[in-house]
């Protein structure tokens, strides 16, 4: 399969990544969680590796500056095929570039941005990994979900920056019963992510933000290791309109989804 082939169409989640203090004991939560393995990746802001599953790249884990004493979260890369370009429109459309766009040795490039709610999202012009995937295995990441304010109004943000489809921006109440507020943004007719509107809802100490969902085999029995390990259950696991889940944090802190595999 060739490069061209295998590049992630611009606008979908192409990356997860979580920058914390302890890059140690970090891996060793994830490492048992979902059984990743871990190697040197780019060096441009500090000490970063990649978490690899059945010998596939899944997602990053770099470390913070001693001094910088910040809350931590995962964060979604959106690809784009020219960063740099994306970043303009980024601020023409009222978001912000916090970092970059800047070179990531050999795998592509970056920035760092936040949308007009405020949620921090990075864009990735990729390089070398322009044949990962998302598999639907577990361990992987294989669903991005924003939580807003107002979907509606931020989903134009995203509609403009990122060219995701109009007809894919409808409420949850006509195409997703059961979940009203969620708008699934689509590109080529494909569901790529959503975005979730929960009004004054929303959690005050994290504001908008963007969540990654991993797969496990076992929703429950991942709970159960999360709390084992040192994490926290935040929401206990739950069958929900997409499928049994339940959010949790890493020993940091770090809020992620664990979902039930595809086909298990």
């Amino acid at each position: 399969m060739t490069e061209a082939a295998t590049r992630r169409t611009p606008g979908t989640p192409c990356w997860t990544s979580l920058m914390v203090h302890s890059l140690a004991a970090t891996q060793d939560f994830y490492r048992a969680l979902f059984d990743w393995e871990f190697t040197p990746g780019p060096q441009q802001l500090g000490a970063y590796v990649r978490a690899v599953r059945d010998g596939v790249p899944v997602a990053g884990l770099g470390e913070l500056p001693p001094e910088r004493q910040l809350p931590v979260s995962w964060m979604t890369y959106l690809a784009s095929p020219d960063a740099d370009e994306t970043a303009e429109m980024i601020r023409a459309c009222g978001g912000t570039v916090a970092v970059g766009p800047l070179d990531a040795d050999e795998a592509g490039r970056m920035l760092i941005a936040a949308d007009p709610e405020g949620a921090v999202f990075g864009v990735w012009q990729e390089e070398e990994h322009a044949a990962l995937r998302e598999s639907g295995a577990p361990g992987t990441p294989v669903w991005h979900e924003l939580t807003a304010r107002d979907s509606g109004a931020v989903a134009k943000f995203y509609q403009m920056v990122f060219g995701y489809e109009p007809d894919g921006t409808r409420s949850a109440s006509s195409s997703e019963p059961g979940e009203p507020g969620r708008r699934t943004l689509h590109l080529a007719g494909r569901p790529v992510c959503a975005i979730r509107s929960v009004g004054q809802a929303l959690p005050r100490d994290r504001g908008a933000h963007w969540m990654t969902h991993f797969a496990v085999r076992d929703v429950d029995e991942a709970v159960r290791r999360v709390a084992e390990l040192g994490g926290r259950v935040v929401e206990p696991p739950s069958d929900r309109a997409t499928g049994r889940a339940a959010l949790v944090t890493d020993r940091e802190g770090a809020a992620f989804t664990v979902v039930r595999a595809a086909g298990v």
